[in-house]
């Protein structure tokens, strides 16, 4: 195994010793920015989306939907395509992503309340502003993280990219 995938997959962490590198970063007072998603195929939107995510602080945790869970969320009985662990390791190989977790609840609001990051971000489907929990562009964790003096962003979509669409097009050709 060549010392870049080492790196990689060193990338991709369980809970308990993301708690401890966390505790490290908060202590070295490093802002923590935290997304998630599925990232089935990463495509130049999930790229810009998660590029302006982590340029919101130092350090940048994606946790990745379980393929259980992506079943749950109801994007279709094909999806994910790749599992999560091929996916947590495709996102672990962005150089601007400092840590990956596979989560397998509904939401990653456990995860989130564990965490506490500094700035929580989603993609453009979703309002900041949003309180009402059983809204869906309500962000869920907003809650936890703005009690806690952080931030919740939320960055648009780039048009014409999506996993759907590419999903699509491969099907139709």
């Amino acid at each position: 195994m060549s010392n870049h995938l080492t790196t990689i997959k060193e990338k991709v962490i369980v809970k308990s010793i993301l708690l401890e590198k966390i505790e490290g970063w908060k202590s070295s007072n490093e802002k923590i920015v935290f997304t998630n998603g599925v990232f089935d195929i990463l495509h130049r939107g999930h790229i810009e989306y998660l590029a302006q995510a982590a340029s919101s602080g130092d350090k940048f945790i994606v946790a990745i939907n379980a393929d259980e869970s992506v079943r749950q969320l109801g994007k279709g009985d094909s999806r994910p395509l790749q599992d999560e662990n091929s996916r947590a390791l495709i996102i672990a190989a962005l150089a601007f992503v400092d840590a990956v977790i596979i989560f397998n609840d509904d939401t990653p609001f456990n995860l989130i309340s564990e965490i506490i990051p500094d700035v929580l971000i989603k993609g453009g489907d979703y309002d900041e502003n949003c309180t009402d929990n059983s809204n869906k562009k309500y962000i869920v964790g907003s809650d936890v993280v703005k009690n806690n003096n952080g931030k919740v962003k939320v960055i648009q979509f780039v048009d014409g990219y999506s996993t759907t669409k590419i999903e699509e097009k491969i099907k139709n050709n």
